[in-house]
């Protein structure tokens, strides 16, 4: 059984709509789109729609931004704020207390504005995941009636990804599917649906009218980096409203979707020395270990995915210093080395190192040392319970990983186990660097291998059976 997550379970998008690609903001690189808005189609009416997925969680007021107006000082008009919902404008803000702290799914925000309704509760409409919100706190300030809204002012900016007026105070994660209609008040139904089996909330294709003046819809499909059609920043609404781009490069542009969730490695799921000094980047795939005296056995973390069948496939590049990967079952703490504890690691110095039930087995005998700016392999077959590992696409110890039971070169896994990808510092002290390839790289790579059902981008050859760990292929193999 896979051990599968929140946001948009995409087994019941395969018969849906799909949605190809997101866009990965990393907070750190000052990213945003931009653009200067045009005369307003109407001031009372808009609608804003958009599915997110959290990189860095954040517990003050200052990161988040997702999308803001320009002007002389800049304002918020949606936010994650202190892992609240903000939404707002010059002329009101709302913040509702639903905590957004879940880096492994995807969260779809729907905001209906529509200041000419007569109770005040209605002129900001927010749905989560199809889930009106409700009992707003805190900034509590709803427009007045017929009160001009204020969003995407003729001559100011509009920025996605940070604030209007800074590159401060950005975004960390992914966006995907981003609308904003000027002028109008769409259903929330229009753009997400309940799937009927599964009672999920996934995407649903927007078709019902324009966009206004200034509204503008955000694929992130185009290769370029210009502000036309042909970047990442291109409306493909058809008001061709497009966005200049901002240290966003090729790298960033995702297929991790709402229809399909791809693994990262989980902030949340980290040994005591990595949480208290270490760091994550690139929504969740680029790692930074805590230098600390600690216990380099404190120095883990897990991916947001965990499998107990079918065979799957990840790699990581070496950026620096002790930087190892493995697998670790789900149910072991991160501080524990004891006999029983199902882990596999591969470590830069030429190891196999695995506790398999009966005590830790090191195996050194045809084991290659990686350094920086090696990529390494990892694939695990828990169909015959056997887990394989390469360095630049020579698997080690003469492994097959299409061997089936026989496990050529083969480290053994126990029966029962749920394994999650392992990313690990070998020293207590050395800050190991590195940069985790699930399908979506940070990094650039030279290749391109996708798996046999054409998902992921891979340095090397996926082996043939094998499967990037993403919830499409969840659904069917795990």
């Amino acid at each position: 059984m896979a051990f599968l997550i929140g946001g948009a379970n995409s087994a019941a998008a395969d018969a849906g709509y799909d949605v190809d690609n997101s866009l990965r903001f990393n907070d750190d690189d000052g990213a945003y789109l931009q653009r200067t808005a045009g005369a307003n189609t109407g001031e009372d009416n808009a609608t804003l729609s958009f599915w997110f997925k959290l990189g860095n969680i954040k517990s003050d007021n200052n990161g988040g931004h997702i999308m803001t107006e320009g002007g002389t000082t800049g304002y918020t008009i949606m936010q994650i704020y202190a892992q609240k919902i903000y939404i707002g404008s010059s002329a009101f803000g709302t913040m509702f207390p639903n905590l957004i702290r879940d880096p492994s799914a995807w969260y779809h925000l729907f905001v209906a504005f529509d200041s000419s309704q007569a109770t005040d509760t209605n002129r900001v409409k927010a749905y989560l995941n199809g889930v009106l919100l409700t009992d707003a706190v805190t900034f509590t300030d709803y427009p007045d009636q017929n009160e001009n809204l204020d969003l995407c002012v003729d001559g100011n900016t509009t920025r996605v990804g940070s604030r209007g007026n800074s590159g401060a105070e950005a975004f960390d994660g992914y966006l995907a599917e981003f609308h904003f209609l000027d002028g109008t008040t769409k259903a929330y139904t229009d753009f997400g649906e309940f799937d009927e089996d599964s009672g999920i909330w996934k995407p649903k294709e927007y078709t019902d009218g324009s966009y206004g003046n200034n509204g503008f819809f955000l694929e992130f499909k185009q290769s370029g980096a210009g502000a036309d059609s042909s970047g990442i920043g291109a409306d493909t609404s058809g008001e061709d409203n497009h966005f200049a781009v901002t240290n966003l490069a090729a790298t960033d542009q995702c297929t991790d979707t709402p229809a399909n969730n791809f693994c990262t490695l989980n902030p949340l799921d980290v040994g005591s020395d990595l949480r208290d000094n270490g760091s994550f980047a690139e929504g969740n795939c680029y790692l930074t270990n805590g230098d600390t005296s600690g216990q380099a056995n404190q120095q883990r973390v897990r991916g947001t995915m965990a499998v107990a069948n079918g065979k799957w496939y990840y790699e990581m590049q070496v950026k620096g210093n002790s930087a190892a990967i493995g697998a670790l079952d789900i149910d072991v703490a991160h501080g524990t080395t004891t006999a029983n504890s199902m882990m596999i690691q591969y470590l830069q110095q030429g190891e196999f190192v695995y506790f398999n039930g009966s005590g830790a087995t090191t195996v050194t005998s045809g084991i290659d040392t990686y350094t920086d700016d090696d990529n390494v392999g990892f694939a695990l077959d828990m169909d015959n319970l056997k887990a394989y590992c390469h360095k630049n696409g020579t698997w080690q110890d003469s492994g097959d990983p299409t061997s089936g039971a026989t496990g050529t070169g083969a480290v053994p896994i126990i029966s029962g186990t749920e394994l999650s990808p392992l990313a690990l510092d070998d020293s207590s002290g050395s800050a190991g660097t590195s940069s985790w390839n699930f399908g979506n790289p940070p990094h650039s790579i030279s290749s391109g291998n996708a798996d046999a059902n054409g998902y992921g981008n891979f340095e090397y050859a996926v082996p043939s059976g094998y499967y990037a760990l993403c919830t499409k292929n969840l659904a069917e193999f795990g």
